[in-house]
């Protein structure tokens, strides 16, 4: 199983929308958004989407099998108050091993991305997505005892993580 990682542009609006439903399907209070609601979007917010990581203190990196397959996808924005953040992580279960080292591979281009844009990178995972969180701390992120609740079914709540980018 070989991938190869690299930036989402505007022209992969497509690629795009088929492994954000995906996700959404597969950990439902992991991205803010019901499949649902996502299946109502239209293809210029798509292409817009595809393209927020191309704008500045934006990043969206893909893991693209020998296929042509997407096999994962992480991205990341700088807030005004928490700089640099970790968002939209997803890798395709077929493809969720340390061996095969997609996770891994799509976090360290948003860390160097990172780099260049803050102290820390930070993101927020539920608190019920244990498998989320243990990839997470094996990584050095640690809790920063933050929390705010999650707005969509099941709710619950959001833990905040940092990773210390020095």
């Amino acid at each position: 199983m070989s991938f190869t990682v690299r930036e989402v542009t505007a022209e992969d609006w497509r690629e795009f929308r088929d492994i954000r439903l995906r996700m959404l399907q597969d950990t439902p209070i992991a991205y803010g958004e019901t499949h649902e609601a996502s299946l109502r979007i239209d293809e210029a917010e798509w292409r817009s989407r595809a393209e927020r990581g191309q704008q500045p203190h934006n990043a969206s990196f893909v893991a693209v099998a020998d296929d042509g397959s997407w096999v994962g996808i992480m991205r990341g924005f700088v807030s005004q108050t928490r700089g640099p953040m970790l968002v939209s992580v997803f890798v395709d279960p077929g493809w969720r091993s340390p061996a095969i080292g997609v996770a891994d591979a799509l976090l360290d281009a948003v860390v160097a991305w990172a780099r260049g844009e803050g102290e820390t990178l930070r993101l927020e995972v539920h608190a019920d997505n244990p498998r989320a969180t243990a990839f997470y701390r094996r990584r050095g992120f640690r809790e920063t005892g933050n929390r705010r609740p999650y707005e969509l079914p099941p709710f619950g709540d959001e833990v905040e993580m940092e990773l210390s980018l020095d």
